[in-house]
C-alpha cells in the first residue's frame, strides 16, 4: 500500500466514523433517523434482549481488544503502522453500524418526563454530552485519535511521533471527560424506555470496565500517570481527589 493509498484509506475511515457519529446522535436520541433505539418492537422481548446484548458485547469486545497494545503489535505485523489507528476507527464504526442495523427495540417505559422544564433540561444535557465528547477528542488531539495525523505524516514522509503527555483544560478537572460526555448522552432522555435503559446500563458498565484497562495501559506507557491518577478524579469533578496544578500527566482517552 503506497502513501497516497494509505492517506485515502485514512480519510475514508474518518468519513465513515463521522457519519456514524452523527447517526449515533439521532439513534440514541430518537431524532431524524429511519431507525432509532426506540423504534417499534418487532420481536418478543426475550429475543430482542438477547440480540441487543449480543450486539453490545460484540462492540465492546472489538472496541477493547483492538485498542490494547498486544493487538496493535500483532496487527502491525500485517499492515502499516500508519493505518493501524484508521483500521481501528473503521472497525469500530462498522461494529456500530451493525448495532444500528440489527438493533431490536423492546418498548416499555421506565420514566416519562412531561414537564417542559424537565424535557428541556434533559435534552440540554443530551446535547451537552455530545458536545463534551467532541470537545474532549480535540483536547487530546482529534486527528491523532482518529488516525488522520498518522496517515498525513506518512504521506509527507515524516516519522510519527507519539503525543506528549498533557492535561489540557477539562483533563485537569477529571481524567475522563470524554466518558462523562457519553454518560450524559446515554442517560439524559425525557422518555426512558426498557430498550434505552438496557443500552445505557450496558454501555455504562462497559465504560467503567474499559477505564480500568485503559488506565493500566497508560500506567505502563507513562509512569507519571500514577501521580495524575492520585490527584485528579476519574469522572466526577472534585470528588475524592485533591487537584494539584503541578501534576503533569496524560490526557486519558488516547488509548480508548
Amino acid at each position: 500500500m503506497n502513501r497516497v493509498t494509505k492517506f485515502v484509506y485514512g480519510l475514508f475511515s474518518y468519513a465513515v466514523f463521522f457519519a456514524t457519529f452523527l447517526y449515533s446522535i439521532g439513534f440514541i436520541g430518537n431524532l431524524f433517523v429511519p431507525k432509532s433505539i426506540d423504534s417499534a418492537p418487532n420481536v418478543p422481548l426475550s429475543q430482542a434482549l438477547l440480540i441487543n446484548l449480543g450486539l453490545l458485547t460484540l462492540f465492546a469486545v472489538q472496541h477493547s481488544v483492538m485498542a490494547r497494545p498486544f493487538f496493535k503489535r500483532w496487527i502491525t505485523r500485517f499492515i502499516s503502522p500508519a493505518i493501524e489507528r484508521s483500521t481501528y476507527v473503521l472497525a469500530s464504526s462498522m461494529a456500530l453500524i451493525g448495532l444500528f442495523v440489527f438493533w431490536e427495540p423492546m418498548g416499555g417505559v421506565v420514566w416519562n418526563i412531561t414537564h417542559p422544564v424537565g424535557v428541556v433540561t434533559l435534552y440540554a444535557g443530551y446535547a451537552f454530552g455530545w458536545v463534551l465528547v467532541l470537545v474532549s477528542t480535540f483536547l487530546i488531539n482529534h486527528f491523532d485519535l482518529f488516525g488522520l495525523r498518522q496517515v498525513w505524516l506518512d504521506l509527507r514522509k515524516i516519522p510519527y511521533s507519539p503525543l506528549q503527555f498533557e492535561t489540557p483544560f477539562l483533563y485537569r478537572l477529571i481524567r475522563h471527560p470524554l466518558y462523562l460526555g457519553w454518560f450524559f448522552a446515554f442517560w439524559c432522555t425525557p422518555i426512558m424506555t426498557v430498550t434505552h435503559l438496557v443500552f445505557a446500563a450496558a454501555c455504562t458498565a462497559y465504560i467503567l470496565l474499559a477505564i480500568q484497562w485503559e488506565e493500566r495501559d497508560l500506567l505502563d506507557a507513562h509512569p507519571e500517570y500514577r501521580a495524575y491518577r492520585e490527584q485528579v478524579p476519574m469522572i466526577i469533578p472534585f470528588l475524592g481527589k485533591r487537584r494539584d496544578k503541578k501534576v503533569t500527566a496524560a490526557a486519558a482517552g488516547s488509548n480508548a
